[in-house]
C-alpha cells in the first residue's frame, strides 16, 4: 500500500515537472518568436567584404549568397508596439483619420533638421531665421504649420536612405528617427553603396584639392556599412514585412558607374553643375530598386487591416521602363483585399536620365521612325525650325509640373502618361481601384482635376517635389513623388458618388520645410495625405448640388 501511494506520488511530480517544461519551453517559443517579430535583420558585410565587391564583378557564391539575403530581408523594429490602442487624428471634416507622409530625405544628409521638423515645435522654430521668416510673417507661419502637420503623421515613408555612411556621420538614418519620435520602422536595402570603398584605397594626389576631396570620403572600416535603401516608419506595429527588389532592373549601377561616363555625358554633366549647380558623381553600388512592404492591423481600419507599399522606381532609364516595374509592383498587390497605400519617389520626370553617348543620342533622334515622321508633317505643314523649337518648348511646358497630361503623338508627346493610365486601369483582385478623383471640396485650394484629393495641384499642374538646386524659373523642378490609396469600397477611379472611406484627402505638398536650413534639408519636398476610417462627414458634390 505504501508503495503504490510512492509510486503514485511519484508519478504526480514527474507529471507536474513535465507539465512546467513543457510550459517553460512554450514560453521560450512565444517570446522567441515575439523577438523575432520584433526584431529582424540579416547580417552585415565586413570591409573586406565591402571591397571585394568592389573589385570583383563576380564574386564567391557566399558573398553573393550574403548580398542576396541582405537584398530581400527587410530589417524591422517594432520595440515601440503597444498593448494599448493608439489614437487617431480627428477633425470635423474628416472624423478620425490617419495621416500618411511621404519624403525623398536626400539621405539625411540634414539629419537634425528632419527630427526638429517631426519632433518638436521648439526645435523646428529654432532653426527659422528671422530675415528669411520674420516674425508675425506669413511665411513663418506655414512653416511652423507645416511641421506641425508632419508630427501628426502616423506613417511615415521615407526615400533616399542612409545607414552607415560617412556623409551621414555612419547614423542608421531611419532607427534613430524611429527611436527620437517613438515609432516602429521597417528598413530594406536597396544599394550597398561602394564608391567610398575604392576612394579610400586610393593612394592621396599631389594636389592640395585632391588630397582634401580625398579625405572627406575615406571612411572608417570599422565604422562604414554602406546601406542605402528605403523605410516605413509607424506608430502602429509592422507586420508581414517584405522587401521584393523588382525583377527588371533596367539600369546596372555597379557595370555601368564602374565604366564611368562618356565625353559628352561628362560635359551634360558639367553644364549641369554650372548652370543649374547640380553635381553629378559617380555611384557604384551593388543592388537595384525595390519595394518595401508592410501591413497595420487594427480593429478600426477598414477590413481590419492596410498595406503600406513604399517604393522608388529608377530613374537612369526611360519612362516605358519605369511601366514595367510600376507592373511587377501592382503585381505584389494585386490579390490584397483591403486598403493599400502605395507612395515614394516614382522619378516620373518624363525624361531618360541614363548616362548618354554620342551614339545613343543619335539613335534617340535619328534611329526612332518618330522622328522622320514628324519631320515629314512638320515639313508638309510648313513648319520651319523656329516653329519646330517652339513646338517642343510648348511640349516641355504642358509636363513640366504634370506627367499625367495626355499624350499627343508626334507633336506633342508624353511618354509618361502611360504610367498613370496604367494605374488608373489597374484593378484589384476584389475589384478595388486606386483613387483618381479630385473634389474641390477635398482638395488642397478647391482643386478638382485628376489625383488632386490625393496630390496637391498647382496653379499649372501639380505643386513640383523636387528641384535642382538652381532652378531657372520653371526649368529644373518636377513632380516625381506621389502618393496612390486604393481605399475600401472604390470599384471606379472617378466615381465620385461611391464612397470616400479610406479614401485620399487634402493631399498636401510642404513648400517651406526645406527652406530652414541654408542649402535646403532636401532636394525633394514631404507630401502628406489624410485617410478617413468612416465616411467623412464631407457631402459628395452630387449631394451638395441637390442641397442647392
Amino acid at each position: 500500500m505504501v508503495k503504490n501511494h510512492a509510486e503514485f506520488m511519484l508519478n504526480e511530480v514527474c507529471k507536474n515537472c513535465r507539465a512546467r517544461v513543457f510550459l517553460f519551453l512554450l514560453l521560450v517559443g512565444w517570446f522567441g518568436a515575439t523577438a523575432s517579430a520584433r526584431h529582424s535583420a540579416p547580417d552585415f558585410f565586413t570591409y573586406a567584404e565591402l571591397t571585394t565587391l568592389y573589385e570583383q564583378e563576380i564574386v564567391s557564391q557566399p558573398l553573393e549568397s550574403k548580398l542576396n539575403r541582405l537584398l530581400t530581408t527587410p530589417f524591422v523594429d517594432n520595440s515601440h508596439a503597444s498593448a494599448i490602442p493608439l489614437h487617431f487624428s480627428q477633425s470635423s471634416k474628416l472624423g478620425n483619420f490617419m495621416r500618411v507622409v511621404q519624403w525623398n530625405v536626400e539621405r539625411g544628409l540634414e539629419y537634425e533638421a528632419i527630427e526638429a521638423a517631426f519632433k518638436s515645435e521648439s526645435q523646428f522654430a529654432a532653426l527659422l531665421d528671422e530675415e528669411k521668416f520674420p516674425l508675425q510673417s506669413e511665411k513663418r507661419r506655414e512653416a511652423l504649420e507645416q511641421a506641425a502637420m508632419l508630427r501628426a503623421a502616423d506613417v511615415i515613408i521615407l526615400n533616399e536612405v542612409d545607414w552607415g555612411m560617412k556623409r551621414t556621420e555612419y547614423r542608421h538614418i531611419a532607427a534613430d528617427l524611429a527611436e527620437h519620435l517613438g515609432m516602429n520602422y521597417a528598413f530594406g536595402v536597396q544599394f550597398v553603396e561602394l564608391s567610398p570603398v575604392q576612394l579610400s584605397q586610393e593612394p592621396n594626389h599631389a594636389g592640395a584639392v585632391e588630397n582634401e576631396i580625398l579625405n572627406l570620403v575615406k571612411v572608417d572600416p570599422a565604422r562604414y556599412k554602406g546601406l542605402h535603401g528605403i523605410a516605413i516608419l509607424s506608430r502602429f506595429p509592422l507586420e508581414n514585412v517584405r522587401l521584393v527588389p523588382f525583377k527588371y532592373q533596367p539600369y546596372d549601377w555597379y557595370k555601368s558607374e564602374k565604366n564611368g561616363v562618356s565625353m559628352l555625358e561628362n560635359g551634360r554633366r558639367k553644364i549641369a553643375e554650372k548652370v543649374f549647380l547640380q553635381k553629378t558623381l559617380r555611384e557604384v553600388r551593388r543592388g537595384g530598386r525595390a519595394t518595401l512592404l508592410a501591413d497595420i492591423a487594427d480593429a478600426r481600419l477598414p477590413n481590419g487591416r492596410v498595406t503600406i507599399v513604399a517604393t522608388h522606381v529608377e530613374n537612369r532609364t526611360k519612362s516605358a521602363n519605369r511601366v514595367k516595374q510600376l507592373n511587377e509592383l501592382l503585381g505584389m498587390v494585386k490579390e490584397f483585399n483591403h486598403p493599400v497605400v502605395v507612395a515614394g519617389d516614382m522619378n516620373t520626370s518624363t525624361e531618360d536620365l541614363t548616362p548618354t553617348t554620342f551614339r545613343r543620342e543619335l539613335q534617340k533622334r535619328y534611329g526612332e521612325p518618330q522622328y522622320w515622321i514628324r519631320k515629314g508633317i512638320c515639313y508638309a505643314l510648313g513648319i520651319g525650325l523656329i516653329e519646330d523649337f517652339a513646338l517642343d518648348g510648348m511640349t516641355f511646358w504642358r509636363k513640366q509640373a504634370d506627367p499625367t497630361v495626355r499624350h499627343v503623338p508626334l507633336l506633342a508627346p508624353n511618354s509618361e502618361r502611360k504610367f498613370f493610365t496604367t494605374l488608373e486601369n489597374f484593378r484589384f483582385a476584389d475589384g478595388g481601384a486606386f483613387d483618381f478623383r479630385g473634389d474641390s471640396s477635398r482638395s488642397v485650394d478647391e482643386k478638382s482635376k485628376t489625383l488632386s484629393n490625393s496630390n496637391e495641384r498647382g496653379s499649372k499642374g501639380f505643386v513640383t517635389t523636387y528641384r535642382v538646386t538652381r532652378p531657372i524659373k520653371f526649368v529644373g523642378k518636377y513632380k516625381l513623388d506621389w502618393i496612390f490609396v486604393k481605399p475600401a469600397d472604390l470599384k471606379k477611379p472617378t466615381a465620385r458618388n461611391d464612397s470616400y472611406r479610406f479614401a485620399p484627402h487634402f493631399g498636401r505638398t510642404l513648400t517651406h520645410i526645406n527652406e530652414v536650413v541654408e542649402d535646403r534639408i532636401s532636394d525633394h519636398r514631404p507630401i502628406l495625405v489624410d485617410l478617413p476610417l468612416n465616411e467623412p462627414p464631407l457631402k459628395t458634390e452630387k449631394a451638395q448640388q441637390n442641397d442647392n
